[in-house]
């Protein structure tokens, strides 16, 4: 299985990638959402998790979430927003909208892998 991670920041896409692998997942990179949607429409099936920053250029974190949650084909792949968004209310937004779970950046390594075997249900 794949976990996919979606932000803007290639360093983000680095340190997720470094704890993903700890793990034993392959990894999946979109450096937005747009290339993030083209690659689900091909790998939905094989994407065990989302993690999707809220701040990108173009469609935001928050627009995938929404589009995610209402595609019939995506809707059950949990997806955790990893971002520097830290207002609660854009917190409740997300979880109410189908987030599975919230990173707060900047995070440790451990507390992004601690959240992925959370998200997956091996915490």
């Amino acid at each position: 299985m794949k976990i996919m991670t979606v932000d803007d920041s290639a360093i983000v896409r680095k340190i997720i990638r470094s704890a993903v692998e700890v793990l034993d997942y392959e990894v999946v990179e979109a450096k937005d959402a747009k290339e993030a949607l083209d690659i689900l429409e091909d790998e939905y099936e094989d994407i065990a998790l989302i993690l999707l920053d809220w701040n990108m250029p173009g469609m935001d974190g928050f627009e995938m979430l929404e589009l995610i949650k209402k595609d019939k084909h995506l809707r059950h792949i949990p997806v955790m927003m990893v971002t520097s968004e830290t207002g609660g209310e854009n917190i409740i937004k997300a979880i109410q909208t189908g987030a599975t779970h919230y990173l707060v950046k900047p995070f440790t390594i451990e507390e992004l892998t601690k959240r992925i075997l959370e998200c997956l249900g091996r915490g």
